[in-house]
């Protein structure tokens, strides 16, 4: 390979694996449909068949793909996509609502952010208690800036992930950053009333100073309220658009 295609293949290899994920995501190709050809797919978005070939492997590896002899590359069940991993959340197409995947994300933090706050009321450092407040603060102050909030919005809930000292949790709430941001901004549109949920964040703060566990896990029960509130709200715009 020349020095020109190997300064120009770290720029062109991850645009390409998003646009080829972002079709099958889309339902441009379905699932159990093949792909079209290494060289139609390398004519179609102006790269080397090798390219192509590295791309799908990456594709491969999140379950998106799955290559057979003889018969090409298949799109795989969605069963078997990857659909927590960061790439494969921020690889959705901007304005999409899955109602599907936006349902799962809503439903496991129900099951699990209760218990992380109450959790984290007993086990937080003070130090772990300021940043909370801090990213709160973030919240408050970002007004209209939907960016803005949205950042300190994911900021607060991996603080409070890592502050109930359960690796398994913390760990967790690396993948609920992602998946918070993709509902966020999806969301977006539909939130017009941020006083509200910076109301509601306040109380899993003031719990934690407190060394209130009951009064975390209800603070965070009213957080998940208002989420399913706005995701409710989109997906009936999205019916209406």
């Amino acid at each position: 390979m020349d020095t020109a295609s190997k300064a120009r293949r770290p720029r062109v290899m991850p645009d390409v694996v998003r646009a080829i994920a972002s079709d099958i995501l889309a339902g441009r190709y379905p699932s159990g449909a093949n792909l079209p050809s290494e060289n139609d797919l390398g004519v179609e978005h102006g790269v080397s068949r090798t390219v192509i070939r590295e791309a799908l492997k990456i594709l491969a590896a999140k379950g998106l793909v799955l290559s057979r002899s003889r018969i090409g590359t298949v799109v795989c069940e969605k069963e078997n996509w990857n659909i927590i991993d960061p790439q494969v959340l921020e690889w959705h197409r901007p304005n999409t609502l899955d109602p599907k995947l936006f349902d799962s994300i809503l439903e496991t933090r129900r099951a699990i952010e209760p218990l992380v706050a109450e959790l984290a009321a007993e086990r937080a450092s003070l130090h772990e208690i300021a940043d909370l407040e801090l990213a709160w603060k973030g919240m408050e102050a970002a007004g209209s800036d939907v960016a803005s909030f949205a950042r300190s919005d994911a900021a607060f809930h991996q603080v409070l992930y890592g502050a109930c000292h359960n690796p398994i949790f913390r760990q967790i709430g690396g993948l609920i950053e992602t998946a918070l941001n993709f509902a966020l901004e999806a969301t977006a549109n539909s939130v017009d009333r941020r006083d509200e949920a910076v109301k509601v964040h306040y109380g899993v703060v003031e719990a934690l100073r407190m060394r209130d566990g009951p009064a975390a896990r209800k603070a965070a029960n009213e957080i998940l309220d208002l989420a399913a509130r706005d995701l409710a709200r989109a997906k009936a715009q999205k019916n209406q658009s």
